[in-house]
């Protein structure tokens, strides 16, 4: 592999990672709080209950992650909140992550944390805005 070739899609890979697992996390916020996809019965029937933060923060965190806005503050919110997640939820029910159904809260929160310091790659709205401001203005 060239160091070009690396260089160049490094940054669009990091993308297409931030935009896949954030596809799948707001799935685990509308399912929460909308029932879908599932049945259409939502999981949360008080919205404003820590089940129903988790699914608002996971649908509009999630959603703002995909397209790739405000990734660093956003993704470091979402990863804070599956760590929350993680042990309010499943650590009690014992230590590996396997056994007590955590591994999605673990593996979302590191995902998360390593966003919140690398930022959404070179397809994001953030870089996007950040091109523009760089760009000179015409004459």
């Amino acid at each position: 592999m060239t160091e070009s070739f690396r260089d160049r899609w490094a940054p669009r890979l990091l993308s297409i990672v931030r935009i896949v697992f954030a596809f799948t996390f707001v799935v685990h916020g509308t399912q929460k709080l909308f029932g879908l996809p599932g049945n259409g019965q939502p999981f949360v029937h008080d919205w404003f209950t820590l089940f129903g933060w988790a699914g608002m923060i996971e649908t509009v965190g999630g959603t703002l992650l995909l397209l790739g806005l405000f990734t660093r503050p956003v993704a470091f919110l979402t990863s804070g909140e599956m760590a929350v997640a993680y042990f309010t939820q499943h650590a009690p029910h014992g230590f590996w992550p396997l056994l007590n159904r955590g591994e999605l809260p673990v593996h979302y929160s590191f995902i998360w944390l390593y966003f919140a310091l690398v930022g959404g790659g070179a397809w994001s709205l953030d870089a996007l805005i950040r091109r523009r401001r760089e760009q000179p203005p015409a004459a």
